[in-house]
């Protein structure tokens, strides 16, 4: 599955970099802007957004994120708990003035795991990113000195809920099962769903809720999702985030003669609109909460592409 991921990729971005720069246009917030979509965050937008909140009912976003969980290759997430300077019997008294014993945790991780962030810097075609940024002059390996996540501000929103699970009267939609621009506006009809400009928009699948545990390598290589025209759509109607409870938002494996994750180009390269993955959706889709009041405080990594993420809808 992943060579026939790796391969689409590969032919999908068989563009010369000088003619994608050259088609390029800078975004409608200022040729230096390295946000996009975050610039939709404004004192009247957050205002409108705390009004949802009628129940005092919250719920975390972020699934929990188990080390031994499956990642798109070659993720992954390890994680020691060690006792610093406590081993051969060390006597702590002598530096605290009492017996103190504690523990730290030591993870080494891709930020790409889990409930996540895309940042700007994710993902671009032909090495050019939003903004036209040129992958030349801001990927160091050191960190992305343009576009990274640290610089995204709070991300406070009005949050909508599209359950396309329910769309298709299912509980688990099929792996490869693409969602088109027509059942989004079919599915937005009938559970009278509205996207208004800087809403967060989240697609509700139920893959993660019912394979991640049953069917873990089911789950990580392949997925329901959107297809090319249903990501270009949604990017259309100027949202600040789009985001599913799956592992990689787009169709996997792609709709035949369409490009695969070019939904990420779309929303993170053409429009600066950030991607949501693998998003704790079950409660809102069996409680019918199709608006709440969305709240996210990324941790802030200097450099950073990705960031694991726990986002809260309040309703």
């Amino acid at each position: 599955m992943f060579k026939q991921i790796a391969l689409g990729i590969t032919m999908s971005c068989c563009v010369s970099v000088a003619a994608l720069a050259q088609d390029c246009k800078p975004s409608k917030w200022g040729a230096d802007d390295e946000i996009g979509a975050a610039n939709y965050v404004t004192p009247e937008r957050t205002m409108a957004a705390a009004k949802l909140v009628k129940t005092g009912a919250s719920h975390p976003l972020g699934i929990v994120v188990d080390p031994d969980m499956p990642a798109f290759p070659p993720r992954s997430t390890k994680l020691q708990v060690i006792a610093p300077n406590q081993i051969q019997g060390a006597d702590n008294s002598k530096v605290f003035g009492y017996d103190m014993t504690y523990n730290d945790d030591l993870a080494q991780l891709w930020f790409g795991t889990g409930p996540q962030i895309d940042g700007l810097g994710h993902l671009g075609e032909g090495n050019v990113y939003y903004n036209c940024n040129k992958a030349a002059d801001f990927v160091k390996i050191t960190g992305l000195t343009k576009l990274s996540v640290d610089k995204i501000p709070p991300l406070v929103a009005r949050g909508v809920l599209i359950d396309m699970a329910e769309h298709f009267g299912v509980e688990v939609m099929e792996g490869g099962q693409a969602i088109t621009t027509d059942d989004i506006k079919a599915a937005m009809a009938k559970q009278n769903v509205t996207i208004n400009e800087g809403d967060v928009v989240l697609i509700h699948t139920g893959w993660t809720d019912g394979k991640l545990a049953s069917a873990p390598k089911e789950w990580v290589s392949t997925e329901p999702g959107l297809d090319n025209g249903a990501a270009k759509y949604l990017a259309s109607l100027d949202p600040m985030a789009v985001g599913a409870d799956t592992w990689g938002l787009d169709v996997v494996p792609p709709v035949k003669g369409e490009k695969v994750f070019y939904g990420h180009v779309e929303l993170l390269r053409n429009k600066g609109i950030y991607i949501l993955e693998t998003m704790n959706t079950g409660r809102l889709a069996k409680e019918n909460v199709g608006e709440f009041m969305f709240v996210l405080g990324q941790a802030r990594i200097k450099g950073t592409v990705q960031m694991i993420i726990n986002p809260v809808a309040m309703w």
